[in-house]
């Protein structure tokens, strides 16, 4: 099938099969906030199923423009995931990707803004503040091609080089195949990710075969690709259809993109301090990162 989705959940779902070998699922609940678990663990799941053998986290929340009633259930959700996939507790460098001047794609460089870097917190002044437990974090949102004349891998990968984090967190907007998860749905997964490709703009890719350290990849849906969403509206009609056959240059965003790109982004903001920062409070890491 010639679906165009980002989510490990959705192209499982492609696969009518109960059971595949080299696939096992688990559903959870956190609060209001489902949390489905997907681990592909061979080279023949992985080519079926169209993704790297990892593990794919997705959370399904109340749409993020629609509510904040449901936040500390999906700030807890997000938090307690990332730690699942968290491998070391040296520095992490925070990765937003994205153009911050188009709103769909806004995502990585909103969540940036909102990490509490660390990295520079050290020793005495570190003790005075009595921030003297805070893990080293590093943020930054290194824009696009069309901005820096850079490819986001020769950005980031020189920025490791320099650095020399024990792991990446990279964030980016996703594209979905079904228009009932964008803005409600987060993937996390420990297999990285290729810049630019929820909007077919695929770029070389962040992993840890390309940067030699542990890369987590995280996400919103905010763009579906419009010759799947008329496949999935008239299919949903009744309609008998084959599958699309090719993918459109047209991406199909939410009207209230705006509201749902600032909210996810706090979400998982807080999400990710939280887990990287487990000592201190969230009343206090809001107040730190205001």
């Amino acid at each position: 099938m010639n679906f165009r989705t980002d989510l490990a959940i959705e192209a499982r779902e492609f696969l009518t099969e109960k059971e595949i070998p080299g696939i096992t699922s688990q559903d959870s609940q956190i609060g209001n906030v489902q949390v489905s678990t997907i681990q592909v663990h061979s080279q023949e799941a992985a080519h079926r199923l169209h993704k790297p053998i990892g593990t794919y986290i997705t959370i399904t929340v109340e749409a993020f423009s629609a509510s904040i009633t449901a936040a500390d259930d999906a700030v807890e959700a997000v938090c307690s995931s990332l730690r699942r996939l968290l491998r070391r507790r040296g520095l992490t460098l925070v990765v937003g990707l994205g153009n911050h001047n188009i709103t769909p794609d806004a995502l990585g460089p909103l969540v940036t803004e909102g990490i509490l870097a660390t990295r520079h917190i050290q020793g005495a002044a570190a003790s005075a503040a009595g921030l003297d437990t805070l893990a080293p974090v590093a943020a930054i949102s290194p824009g696009v091609l069309g901005q820096t004349g850079m490819e986001t891998s020769e950005i980031i990968g020189a920025l490791v080089d320099f650095v020399k984090p024990d792991q990446v967190i990279v964030i980016d907007a996703l594209a979905a195949q079904n228009p009932q998860r964008l803005g409600r749905t987060v993937q996390i997964s420990d297999t990285g990710i290729s810049p630019g490709s929820g909007v077919l703009n695929r770029r070389k890719e962040l992993s840890r075969s390309t940067l030699g350290v542990p890369v987590i990849s995280m996400g919103v849906p905010t763009v579906v690709d419009s010759t799947t969403l008329a496949h999935s509206v008239l299919e949903q009609a009744g309609a008998s259809l084959p599958p699309p056959t090719s993918q459109s240059a047209m991406m199909v965003t939410p009207r209230d993109i705006d509201t749902l790109i600032s909210r996810s982004a706090k979400v998982i903001s807080l999400g990710i301090n939280s887990a990287l920062q487990p000592d201190i409070s969230r009343e206090d890491l809001i107040y730190l990162t205001m």
